[in-house]
């Protein structure tokens, strides 16, 4: 009777445990303290005191000024008013009847 495998870790498992004696570093999370050095934990605050000053937003005031550009904006959209055909630059293009039927009567 065989015995059941084990899964491998999914991304739900949580990082396996750091092994004893080998402190984290508490700038780098995950990073043991052999390789934290003092620029890398500088760094990791630089980038922590910039995202602190940031103005931020509530998600339902940044939807609300999506939808009031979407609506300002909505007669400049070609994809909403149409392109006219004089300024379509993928329109069929016309073709001279005199070569298009040499060119038909040569063929047939």
């Amino acid at each position: 009777m065989s015995q059941p495998r084990a899964s491998p870790p999914g991304p739900a498992d949580p990082p396996p445990p750091t092994p004893p004696g080998r402190p984290t570093c508490p700038a780098l999370p995950g990073a043991v303290s052999g390789s934290c050095s003092g620029a890398a934990a500088k760094k990791v605050v630089q980038q922590l005191r910039l995202e602190a000053g940031l103005n931020r937003v509530k998600l339902s005031q940044a939807a609300a000024d999506v939808k009031q550009f979407c609506l300002q904006n909505a007669q400049h959209e070609p994809l909403l008013t149409g392109v006219s055909s004089s300024r379509n630059p993928f329109r069929a293009q016309k073709v001279c009847s005199f070569l298009a039927s040499g060119f038909l009567n040569h063929f047939s």
